[in-house]
């Protein structure tokens, strides 16, 4: 009896025994897990308050400094809209071509002409004589007459032709264009084109831009590039239409450089609508959440707010915005992706707590 009594009592002991070692071994996670989240706590603290539904974000002087805060007040800014068109490299080969045969006509023209002045010359000469007691035959006169006549439709038709050509030059390539190529010596600008020292180029500009007059300018870069922008000046109006871009077309001419015929270029130009005062926000300062642009203003020593900006003026430097965004204002410029994180890490915590 007593031998039975003590085998149930060593096999309670044992069973109790492996009972606190699985309780223990299936415990520690949660106790670690609950270790790190109280270390968590004390270690990071809120730094997000919402006080009359404004949200801002408390850092002391010492940890922005520790975490390369840093801000500045923006300054005022001038803003001439930018209109924006696309345009291309026009081939110059048509042009010369057109050019080689109206050329090739004046030089028939000038053949026939100067045949034309001997043949008038031997028509009246054997005219005289025919006249003059009939020293030279009715054939022979009736043959120069023929001769001097055939002259007269060659310099005709070589004229037509050349003023033919030209005509097609004016209607194709615009007058500007069309006086130049025709002349016998090129002009300057003709000869830069020849010589590809520069290239032409057809602009089409919108409809509520103002017409270009001689002298003006405007900056085209090669589509889908950042290369440095090129000054090119206007030529004439064209005659020709782009079919992916609505607009007015025109033709420019700039420096050939990195342009080549028939490469895309981006025009900007300078708007003739209302400009505007207001701050340039830099890129460095802006975040992106939710679709947005967001900044994030200084309140006091340690306060900052996030705020809304508009993106509808893109400069190269940043945004233009006027009315809600002041020159007296301080700004996050280097940062404010980490002010966001710390937004977001309360935003989490409270989901998980409710």
């Amino acid at each position: 009896m007593n031998r039975k009594l003590a085998l149930i009592i060593g096999l309670q002991a044992l069973i109790i025994i492996l009972m606190f070692w699985v309780i223990v071994f299936y415990g520690k996670d949660e106790y670690e897990a609950y270790k790190h989240g109280q270390e968590e706590e004390i270690e990071s603290p809120n730094r997000v308050n919402i006080e009359s539904g404004i949200t801002t974000i408390t850092v002391t002087p010492a940890s922005q400094v520790q975490s390369g805060i840093e801000t500045t007040q923006l300054k005022p800014a001038h803003y001439q809209n930018v209109l924006s068109s696309l345009g291309y490299v026009v081939s110059i080969d048509p042009l010369i071509e057109l050019r080689t045969r109206y050329l090739t006509a004046k030089a028939e023209a000038e053949i026939a002409r100067a045949s034309l002045s001997n043949s008038q010359q031997e028509y009246q000469r054997l005219s005289q004589l025919n006249q003059d007691n009939r020293n030279i035959s009715d054939r022979a006169v009736i043959a120069a007459e023929s001769a001097w006549k055939t002259d007269q439709a060659k310099v005709a038709a070589a004229e037509t032709l050349a003023n033919n050509i030209r005509d097609n030059i004016r209607q194709l390539w615009g007058e500007a264009l069309a006086a130049d190529i025709t002349r016998q010596d090129a002009g300057a600008m003709m000869q830069d084109l020849l010589l590809h020292k520069e290239v032409l180029l057809q602009i089409t500009l919108p409809f509520e831009s103002a017409n270009p007059k001689a002298g003006d300018t405007l900056n085209v870069t090669p589509t889908g590039t950042q290369g440095k922008a090129v000054q090119a000046k206007f030529v004439s109006t064209s005659a020709q239409t782009d079919n992916t871009v609505q607009g007015r077309t025109f033709y420019y001419r700039a420096v050939a450089d990195d342009l080549r015929a028939g490469m895309r270029v981006s025009v900007g130009m300078q708007s003739t609508g209302k400009s505007a005062d207001g701050v340039m926000v830099p890129t460095s300062a802006v975040v992106w959440y939710s679709g947005k642009a967001w900044i994030y203003k200084r309140l006091g020593d340690d306060k900052f707010m996030r705020f809304p900006i508009s993106t509808e003026n893109e400069t190269d430097g940043g945004w233009f915005n006027s009315g809600t965004i002041k020159t007296s204002d301080e700004i996050v410029i280097n940062g404010a992706q980490l002010l966001l994180s710390e937004e977001f890490k309360y935003q989490i915590k409270n989901e998980n707590e409710d």
